[in-house]
């Protein structure tokens, strides 16, 4: 079984709401806290609150999207989380959808890997105490960040397909993927990471999972829960060609089916908590050593408290 975390199964509007997804990271065997790109409040400033409130807890983002922040501003965001922590923080980057690139940059990246790695070259040397000189074809950045004494950064890449597989295996320190099947992990997001690795001489970066999931139950809705978490990145192109690739087909218009789908495909786990529990291992078997518990379609359905709960079983079936 790989280790397992929790995401924060909300865009929280308050960041007293962290508090006690924060609280069951500290007191249970889950090893991280995890957010995604919050819209209301910045993840950053929710984890800073968290470790101010006495839950210092390791933390990571998974992922924060590039035209939103300069990498020297990412950079200080994540060495403040570290140092507010007192742990190792996890950077998850990833550059978005074209449309939202377009929306927030005024154009979207003319190269997707060249962006993200010019975006990872300037935070990582910034991070490392390096003065930094570039002028690459997106980011441009000469500064140096003064020294302070701080866990590691970890620089993490949002993956779902071969080229940013490789990518991340040449210069990430984790790679994290987002509703994809243990297969496709293993039959195509490992192997290209390999390669990547290879290439670059440095050993394979950490891969972490966000798996989407749900206990069953006879009153439960799998339509409604699945579209509740993940609808948006359904319509999104990188993750129906993902999903694509890994034999699901996503289909708008038959919502129900699509849903089936997914759920037979491995890219949405559902059963009582120890079918979950096996179908995590079979992440593990693929190569990932952090399985994410992203419980968002029941915090959408059913409110936080019935996710922290759930959290709590599927945790507790883990640990049998």
């Amino acid at each position: 079984m790989p280790s397992l975390s929790v995401l924060l199964p909300m865009m929280p509007t308050r960041h007293e709401q962290i508090l006690s997804f924060a609280a069951l990271v500290q007191w249970t065997s889950a090893v991280r806290l995890w957010q995604g790109q919050a819209l209301s409040l910045d993840p950053h400033h929710s984890f800073v609150f968290a470790a101010g409130a006495g839950f210092r807890v390791p933390m990571g983002t998974g992922v924060t999207l590039m035209p939103l922040r300069h990498p020297h501003d990412a950079a200080v965001h994540a060495r403040s989380v570290a140092v507010a922590s007192g742990h190792p923080f996890v950077a998850g980057i990833g550059p978005g959808g074209i449309d939202f690139q377009r929306n927030i940059a005024g154009a979207a990246y003319g190269s997707q890997l060249k962006a993200v790695r010019e975006y990872v070259t300037a935070m990582r040397g910034l991070l490392d105490g390096e003065e930094v000189d570039l002028d690459g074809e997106h980011f441009t950045a000469h500064d140096v960040l003064p020294p302070l004494p701080t866990p590691p950064v970890e620089i993490g890449l949002g993956v779902l397909r071969p080229a940013m597989a490789r990518l991340a295996g040449e210069i990430a320190d984790v790679a994290i993927t987002w509703l994809t099947p243990a297969s496709y992990i293993r039959d195509v997001i490992v192997p290209a990471m390999e390669e990547g690795a290879k290439q670059a001489g440095r050993p394979l970066p950490r891969l972490v999972a966000m798996v989407p999931m749900f206990v069953a139950q006879p009153d439960r809705d799998p339509t409604r829960i699945v579209l509740q978490s993940n609808a948006g990145h359904l319509m999104l192109p990188h993750y129906v060609d993902m999903l694509t690739r890994s034999g699901i087909e996503i289909d708008p218009q038959q919502p129900v089916e699509t849903v089936k789908r997914l759920i037979s495909g491995g890219a949405f786990l559902t059963g009582d908590p120890e079918e979950i529990g096996r179908q995590m291992g079979e992440f593990h078997a693929a190569g990932v050593e952090e399985v994410v518990i992203n419980l968002t379609g029941v915090a959408g359905s059913y409110g936080p408290q019935a996710a922290l709960s759930e959290i709590e079983t599927i945790l507790g079936q883990a640990a049998l």
